[in-house]
C-alpha cells in the first residue's frame, strides 16, 4: 500500500482522525471513508479472493461493492455509504475473507474422525 498524503481540506470544513490499516489520516467530518481513503492518496480497499488484483471505489453509491473494508473489526463493509467518525479503525482487506463456522456437536465430531 502507498503511504497516505495530506488530506487537502475543504475550506474551514471540520476535520476527523481515523486510523487506515495502522495510520493516522485526517478526513472531513462530513465525508465517506471512501472519500477519506481517496484524499489521503490511498487507492486500494481491498484485494481480489483469487488473484490478488487491487480494487477500488467504483461507483461511490453502494452499488458495485468494489470499496469493502473492515471497519472497526467488522469486515466486508462498504466505504462508500460508511461516513467516517473520530477514532474509527478501518483496514483494507486482503484476498478471500473466512467465513465464521458454527461449532460442531460432540456427535458431529465423533463422526468425523
Amino acid at each position: 500500500m502507498t503511504q497516505p498524503t495530506p488530506c487537502r481540506a475543504l475550506d474551514g470544513a471540520p476535520q476527523v482522525t481515523l486510523t487506515l490499516d495502522g495510520q493516522e489520516i485526517q478526513a472531513p467530518a462530513q465525508g465517506s471513508v471512501a472519500a477519506a481513503m481517496l484524499a489521503n492518496g490511498l487507492h486500494a480497499t481491498r484485494t481480489t479472493a483469487l488473484s490478488g488484483a487491487p480494487r477500488a471505489p467504483y461507483c461511490m453509491m453502494g452499488v458495485c461493492f468494489e470499496c469493502l473494508v473492515e471497519i472497526d473489526g467488522r469486515p466486508n463493509r462498504q466505504a462508500c455509504l460508511e461516513m467516517v467518525r473520530p477514532g474509527m479503525q478501518v483496514r483494507t482487506q486482503r484476498g478471500a475473507r473466512p467465513f465464521p463456522t458454527a461449532p460442531r456437536s460432540e456427535q458431529e465430531a465423533r463422526d468425523a474422525g
